[in-house]
């Protein structure tokens, strides 16, 4: 397919995002004009800061399409950094471990994405779950501070873990060499996002519809097995009637859109799992409605490695 063809496909995609989104936003403020008057509707107001939030979001993922492979890569590397942040302030780090942290945040992070956007596979596949995970404890015991010493360096190795080598197979998909394919990749990556973010706002939806039994109890007490079931459903549905933007067959996308909802679901709950250890709802404050940037890619960071190695195995040259 021609590269042309293949901006075509760019062009209805983003078409039907932005319509969802004015049609939500048009939504959301007939609602609020209905609710003029009288006593504050806090779901409302949460609604249309979801929205706003949704609407920036997309700003910024058009706004880095238009760098291309750089800027996108660029932008993830961003995304990177806050969420590591965000991860960090909640660890029970000490002041010997400042120098771990700041080899994490200003030489392995910016090397990750810079081996990514360089496309060296056989390196930065390697350079986090081997040499930083040798390297960071190294650091941290030279300032011989051995108090909660396995727990400090474990929550920084999972910071860079989760944060940077799981997130950076976003921008990873770029660099795929899938014959017939040429020209595409950010594709695959609209159809990661789309799969996971439309899992979890569905399984929210289905919970709200027909949750009764609730999926986790202890973890997230909101999630229940219907909504999981009916989200996780859906999204396969939406993976398997998005194929025509992709190198996939219709089943082979549903097969893994399944695979993104469920190991979306999967890492939420691990995710969920973290925040409630620490006591707190959402790991920050970035976007309005949204918490976090950690809030809005906890299913993403789960699914992105996944999803990257099994187009790389299956369909790379």
């Amino acid at each position: 397919m021609s590269i042309m063809a293949a901006e075509v496909q760019m062009f209805l995609l983003f078409g039907g995002v932005l319509g969802l989104l004015t049609f939500a936003t048009v939504v959301g403020q007939v609602l609020e004009s209905r609710s003029a008057g009288a006593p504050a509707d806090g779901g409302i107001a949460n609604l249309n800061a979801r929205i706003n939030g949704w609407w920036a979001m997309v700003a910024c993922a058009g706004l880095a399409l238009l760098f291309g492979t750089t800027g996108v890569t660029v932008l993830f590397a961003v995304l990177s950094l806050a969420a590591l942040r965000e991860f960090i302030t909640l660890s029970h780090t000490r002041r010997s471990d400042h120098w771990a942290l700041l080899a994490g945040f200003f030489f392995v992070l910016p090397v990750q994405y810079a081996l990514v956007w360089s496309e060296r596979y056989g390196i930065y596949s390697v350079l986090i779950p081997v040499y930083a995970f040798l390297i960071m404890p190294i650091i941290s015991v030279l300032h011989g501070d051995v108090r909660r010493f396995l727990g400090r360096v474990a929550e920084v190795q999972w910071g860079l873990m989760i944060c940077v080598f799981c997130l950076s197979h976003v921008p990873a998909l770029l660099m795929l060499d899938i014959p017939g394919y040429e020209g595409r990749n950010i594709l695959l990556v609209a159809f990661l996002f789309i799969v996971a973010q439309s899992s979890d706002v569905l399984q929210y939806v289905w919970g709200k519809l027909a949750g009764r039994r609730r999926i986790a109890p202890k973890v997230s007490p909101a999630k229940t097995v219907e909504g999981f079931l009916g989200g996780v459903l859906s999204a396969t549905v939406i993976g398997a009637g998005l194929w025509w933007i992709t190198p996939f067959a219709p089943w082979q996308a549903a097969s893994l859109a399944m695979a993104i909802a469920l190991m979306g679901f999967l890492g939420g709950l691990v995710m969920s799992a973290i925040k409630r250890d620490r006591g707190v709802k959402d790991w920050g404050w970035m976007i309005e409605g949204h918490g976090g940037s950690l809030d809005r890619l906890d299913s993403v960071v789960f699914a992105a490695p996944v999803f990257f190695h099994l187009v790389r195995f299956w369909w790379a040259s």
